[in-house]
């Protein structure tokens, strides 16, 4: 995962473009919101 320049704790993170949709549903069950296809937002993992 990436974070923005201004991420605070607790914040929703960046799954990495380099991560295939495939491999996210296995690291992120908990799903993700897509802004862009390129721009995948995630809760920040424990």
């Amino acid at each position: 995962v990436a974070t923005p320049v201004n991420w605070k704790q607790g914040e929703d993170v960046i799954i990495v473009p380099a991560v295939s949709d495939d491999e996210a549903r296995q690291r992120f069950p908990g799903g993700w919101r897509a802004l862009k296809p390129y721009l995948r937002l995630t809760p920040q993992p424990k």
